[in-house]
């Protein structure tokens, strides 16, 4: 069974990514293609649960046949770790192109948690019993709460959640990963990393929430009561989510349990939308956005090779020399729009551009697995 909505919604992701990364290089951009600065949630902060979320459904497809009562063979775990192994390399090899200076290059990344939320899910769905993926999945957001209100963290105390680095997951990654490899960024310097180590044990529990939705839609009728049934779990997660978020804030970058669960309720309620407009309607609006998601990571990775090329790179000599993307920025948009609105278009046209090689690639028939 292959769920076309579930392709869409990826290529709705990777789009929205795209805009996201291209337009977060300018000064100035819209609010909501921003992080959250530190509390709280704005639609930026949505993508990328949702893919951990999309991982999750999909997994269901794949690997579900060896939680019916089935021994898992020698390959099916070679098949994982195979996956589990380009994912994290590939990251690696993203966070240090151009220098590779092995002894700084930052540790984790997108792609990294990506990797190693998707093992830990894998192996605990093929190994553990349905209710006791459900009760691993409750013990990770609670015992995450947990450990981040009451472990103590030298020179901050407790349960230090309104400081980038006094909170018991960056103090772990300054502890284990190293300061010199974690985030670059001067928003990230005396956090730890926000796509930590310690931070990755709730992002299991999103791929979990995204393989226990495919595991129930696989056994539903394609009927207009399976898309409510989606938008009822998904509100539920908003308001456990937002409830939750009272006393341990919604934060995506200590990938907090409430914002698990919010994020989830989002992901679900534009999961049930693409099912009910192309599974249940047989509306094909979608095509646009499946053809991105046939190929996504290869657009993830090729785009983020794009950005750094471009900022890396530079048009003229010396010091002052603006880099290609500044000199694109400077010369072709801004000259006619605003800051905002020219790193807006600037965005929207690099997505166009990738959209064209996919749609190329999709004619071709070439579609980028791992």
């Amino acid at each position: 069974m292959r769920l076309t909505s579930l392709d869409v919604f990826r290529g709705i992701a990777i789009a929205g990514m795209i805009l996201v990364n291209k337009a977060g290089v300018a000064d100035q951009v819209y609010p909501f293609l921003e992080h959250a600065k530190w509390h709280g949630c704005t639609a930026t902060d949505l993508v990328f649960p949702f893919f951990l979320f999309i991982v999750g459904v999909a997994m269901i497809f794949s690997l579900s046949k060896y939680n019916e009562g089935n021994r898992p063979t020698a390959a099916v775990y070679r098949r994982i770790f195979r996956r589990v192994a380009i994912l994290f390399v590939l990251g690696l090899l993203l966070n240090g192109f151009w220098t590779y200076n092995w002894d700084t290059i930052r540790i984790m990344g997108v792609l990294q948690r990506i990797s190693l939320a998707y093992l830990f899910a894998a192996l605990i769905v093929i190994n553990v019993p349905r209710k006791g993926q459900w009760a691993i999945a409750l013990l990770l957001l609670i015992g995450y709460w947990v450990a981040m209100s009451l472990i103590p963290v030298p020179d901050y105390g407790a349960g230090n959640l309104s400081s980038p680095e006094g909170n018991f997951a960056s103090y772990i990654d300054r502890l284990i990963i190293g300061t010199k490899h974690l985030h670059p960024g001067d928003a990230f310097k005396t956090m730890g990393d926000p796509e930590g180590l310690f931070s990755t044990l709730p992002a299991i529990v999103t791929v979990l929430i995204g393989y226990f939705t495919g595991d129930w839609l696989r056994v539903q009728p394609v009927q207009r009561r399976t898309s409510i049934g989606l938008v009822l779990f998904g509100i539920g997660c908003l308001g456990v989510g937002w409830a939750w978020g009272l006393v341990f804030p919604i934060n995506k970058r200590l990938w907090t349990s409430s914002y698990v669960l919010f994020s989830s309720g989002w992901a679900l309620l534009l999961l049930a939308a693409c099912y009910e407009l192309i599974e249940v309607r047989n509306r094909r609006w979608g095509k646009p956005f499946e053809v991105m998601g046939l190929n996504a990571i290869f657009v993830f990775v090729a785009s983020v090779l794009l950005i750094k090329i471009l900022v890396k790179t530079k048009i003229g000599t010396g010091e002052n020399a603006p880099s290609t993307y500044t000199w694109i920025y400077e010369h072709l948009f801004l000259p006619w729009a605003s800051p905002m609105n020219a790193s807006l278009v600037f965005a929207v046209l690099t997505l166009l551009f990738w959209w064209a090689i996919c749609y190329a690639m999709y004619r071709q028939r070439w579609f980028v697995k791992i």
